[in-house]
């Protein structure tokens, strides 16, 4: 049995607040000073609650005296800080109803009072209005549980509206229940975003021009302009020719302060005003400071020369005569074509329009658009400049550039396949991120009333971005049928045969997606709650795991694990995955099972998962080598999905394609070396994951396909350390096992495996080290 409370400990919690005031103290920005202060006083609010004992860490009720739908505020790990999210301080709007209401209206504070005012008639009436003219935002759960009080009042519901309030009052005096009363833009039909125009617009208004950038403008519109004038000025003083470089080196022709026309002394004070001027505005660069570089020197020179050279020694004489011979030798003289050329070449690197210049340009026209919406196009972002959008610095005409527009395409409403196309959704996280846009649609179609349902989308939305809770010992996260509201509006729901229909076509079209979009990567928890939710929608009761952390695995797993190993091994039977990972050929009924902590668990599939790892758990690599056991035996879901949506004729299809990106990410990222330990140990554990999705998804080509691509991999392989894990996918595609041990009996082939006891015989890191 492990120990998780580690992981759940005050030890932790302080740790996690030192580094967040130490990022505070060393933040570069404001913006960054400001986000770290936030971050450091989260863990200040979880150190000083674990301490006094009014957070218990682990459970799904970490605050003490609060329901579990309460919608907290969580810090990274899913540590609670004991705030609310819906305890906010009074909107202005707010405030001045508030002060509005009548005397008797009761209350133990502003926030109680209003949201009892929203009980009487009056309060329900404007609730039903906004609700029905759509004009509502629900930013966190709570702000739907009054309007579904008011709904069902005047739907003819006041015995479920009165168990709700009862529900509700313990924390009227805390949370806000209604919403902020503005209309919502939301895509439409199948279409999804990932951000919205107003966050898309502030990250364009937030784009700076590189420091280098700003370096090379400054020395082209500032420094470049006083050079040339101070170079000019010490040429006035040449007697003769001016100095030039010889091919050796040498310098030939005049010598500077020989000659000293009427105006010089009046020019040299002009220009060391205006040097000085500068230097109050832009900071100067190393050229001019160093002391080494022509500029100084010559800007030195001229402060010693009121009136003559008196002051100058004849070394610093000859200093002045090769700097003017090494810029009229390279760049020309003062005021010549050479030197203007030179100038035209220079300012065509620096003076096209920059990007923040651009993206201010931009910004402005999304402005244009609902704030809290989409785009219903890229054409806003692809055009290019107007006669009304020029200014001095970019010119009619000038295109976007497309990291500009790449940034735009954030806001895009359009379906998901789409976002990916385009490479706005890069990853299963963000996948997970927008598709609660899509499931509120399709869970909300099972309502018949379109004014609740409306409000039921919002507030499934608003639910999927409450962060999750560190959990300990088999528990789960609140659902969503969990929250009071919710629960309430089964009066409204009406389930249909084509509400079901739809919902499995979406996850049939959500699951093809994450697995040809990203082959390399196991489904992020997000996103199997994604699935699991729409998998219910369709009728489908799903064995669907998580990913569970190894520093808080308790040891041991529910039955469902087992049921997905099951599905599993029946439809990989025979196969390239079956073989390499010696799956069990059956699972019959199980023998035994217990009751820990209100589940179920299966005590076959862990052990065998212990006999598999050799090791029953305790240490965090312990337990990685469990968990990594559980995944390969249930596949992290590829199976079930694949077997209960019926893909596997599509997969076959596409398994040659897929199963090559997922060995090519393998060989790039295993290429790339790690620069710290925990970095390396991260790399060689994802590598190894992708390295089963890659075999499962070889396990629907043909073998001679299988030979062909694992010949590939060794041709292309960077890596010597993955030689042989190469060498054992060969092995077992021409018929070998692996021993116990995971290696072969004749030749070097081995078995790969993210996790290990002791050294890491495949950690990209200086020497491998100990896990």
């Amino acid at each position: 049995m492990s120990d998780p409370i580690r992981i759940a400990s005050p030890e932790y919690a302080t740790g996690q607040l030192t580094r967040a005031l130490a990022a505070a103290t060393s933040a570069g920005t404001e913006a960054d000073r400001a986000r770290a202060l936030r971050k450091s006083r989260r863990w200040e609010d979880v150190v000083s609650g674990m301490a006094d004992g009014t957070l218990t860490v682990g459970s799904r009720t970490p605050v003490a005296d609060t329901p579990a739908w309460v919608t907290l505020e969580v810090a990274h790990g899913g540590f609670a800080t004991g705030r609310y999210l819906a305890e906010v301080p009074l909107s202005e709007d707010e405030a001045a109803l508030v002060s509005s209401l009548p005397a008797e209206v009761p209350g133990c504070n502003e926030r109680e009072r209003l949201n009892l005012w929203y009980l009487g008639d009056a309060g329900q009436a404007e609730l039903v209005d906004a609700v029905r003219a759509g004009r509502f935002r629900v930013e966190v759960p709570e702000d739907a549980a009054l309007p579904v009080v008011a709904l069902l009042l005047d739907k003819g519901f006041p015995e479920q509206a009165l168990d709700l309030v009862a529900e509700l009052r313990p924390l009227m005096h805390r949370l806000r229940l209604t919403p902020r009363f503005e209309p919502v833009a939301r895509p439409s039909d199948s279409a999804v975003r990932v951000a919205s125009v107003q966050d898309v617009a502030a990250s364009l208004r937030a784009v700076r021009v590189p420091e280098q950038i700003a370096k090379m403008r400054a020395a082209l519109t500032v420094w470049d302009p006083l050079y040339d004038r101070l170079v000019a000025l010490w040429c006035r003083t040449v007697d003769g020719e001016l100095p030039r470089l010889e091919e050796s080196g040498s310098v030939q022709g005049g010598w500077p302060c020989r000659t000293w026309p009427a105006d010089w002394a009046a020019a040299r004070e002009q220009w060391l005003v205006d040097f000085a001027d500068q230097c109050r505005t832009v900071t100067p660069s190393g050229r001019q400071t160093n002391q080494k570089n022509n500029f100084a020197r010559l800007r030195r020179a001229l402060e010693l020369c009121p009136h003559g050279s008196d002051a100058l020694t004849a070394r610093e004489v000859g200093w002045i005569r090769r700097a003017i011979a090494n810029t009229v030798s390279r760049r020309g003289a003062p005021q010549t074509a050479q030197r203007g050329a030179w100038h035209a070449a220079r300012a065509a690197t620096v003076t096209a329009p920059t990007n923040a210049a651009l993206a201010g340009v931009l910004a402005g026209r999304l402005d244009r658009f609902p704030a809290d919406g989409g785009l219903p196009s890229l054409d806003v972002a692809t055009a290019a400049v107007s006669e009304a959008e020029k200014t001095a610095e970019i010119p009619c005409g000038t295109t976007m550039p497309s990291g500009l527009v790449h940034k735009a395409a954030r806001a895009l409403e359009a379906p998901a396949d789409e976002l990916v196309r385009l490479s706005v959704i890069t990853s299963g996280e963000t996948l997970a991120a927008v598709l609660p846009q899509l499931t509120s649609r399709l869970l909300s179609a099972a309502i018949d009333d379109p004014v609740v349902a409306g409000l039921h989308e919002q507030t499934y939305t608003a639910f999927r971005r409450r962060r999750g809770l560190l959990l300990l010992n088999l528990q789960h996260q609140v659902r969503f049928t969990e929250l009071p509201w919710v629960q309430a509006l089964a009066p409204f729901r009406s389930p249909r045969p084509d509400n079901a229909a739809a919902a499995r076509r979406a996850l049939r079209q959500v699951t093809v997606l994450a697995l040809t979009a990203f082959p390399h990567a196991v489904l992020p928890n997000p996103l199997v709650t994604e699935i699991r939710t729409l998998a219910k929608q369709a009728g489908l009761e799903l064995p669907l795991v998580e990913e569970v952390a190894a520093d808080i695995f308790t040891g041991t797993f529910t039955t469902k694990w087992r049921d997905a190993a099951a599905v599993a091994s029946r439809l990989l039977a025979g196969t390239l995955y079956a073989n390499y990972y010696d799956l069990p050929a059956d699972w019959p009924e199980p023998q035994r099972t217990l009751l820990r902590w209100g589940k179920r668990t299966a005590e076959d599939f862990t052990a065998l998962c212990q006999d598999r790892a050799g090791t029953t758990g305790g240490s965090v690599a312990a337990n990685g080598m469990l968990l990594e056991q559980s995944q390969i035996l249930t596949t992290h879901n590829l199976a079930v999905l694949v077997d209960a949506l019926d893909l596997t004729d599509e997969l076959r299809e596409r398994a040659p394609e897929l199963a090559w990106r997922a060995l090519s990410w393998i060989v790039r990222r295993q290429a790339q070396r790690a620069d710290h330990l925990h970095a390396a140990l991260i790399q060689v554990k994802n590598t190894a994951y992708a390295w089963r999705q890659a075999l499962f998804l070889l396990s629907f080509c043909e073998p001679a396909v299988q030979m062909s691509l694992a010949v590939r991999l060794i041709t292309e392989l960077r890596d010597v350390r993955l030689v042989p894990v190469a060498e054992g996918l060969l092995q077992v595609i021409e018929g070998d096992r692996f021993t116990p041990a995971g290696t072969m009996r004749r030749g070097k082939g081995r078995r790969f495996l993210g996790w290990a006891r002791g050294t890491h015989p495949f950690l990209a890191y200086a020497g491998g080290e100990r896990q």
